[in-house]
């Protein structure tokens, strides 16, 4: 089992273009806290859980304007590979490696 506590630099292939995102994760237990920032702004992920190597969080992206995410990924090593899926635009997939 990998830990997924760290940062992590996601790429996000969206309808607005290639998004890179820091994500920051701590675990304790099941429960995942942690931020995303980038082009779209900084926000606290909420409801993160932790299910051995596999996370799931939602978050409220404010730029270019509000929207809802839940994110879904599976960590390898220093490897995350997930969708972000979003409110109104379908998901799309993600990727990440240990910063």
């Amino acid at each position: 089992m990998a830990s997924v506590d760290g940062t992590w630099k996601l790429t996000v292939n969206s309808p607005m273009g290639q998004q890179n995102i820091d994500l920051n994760l701590t675990s304790s237990g099941s429960t995942l806290t942690g931020s995303l920032s980038g082009a779209m702004g900084s926000t606290d992920i909420k409801n993160g859980t932790v299910d051995g190597d596999s996370i799931s969080f939602e978050a409220q992206i404010t730029e270019p304007f509000s929207i809802a995410i839940t994110v879904t990924g599976d960590v390898a090593g220093d490897e995350l590979k997930g969708q972000v899926k979003t409110q109104g635009f379908g998901s799309f997939p993600m990727k990440g490696v240990r910063a």
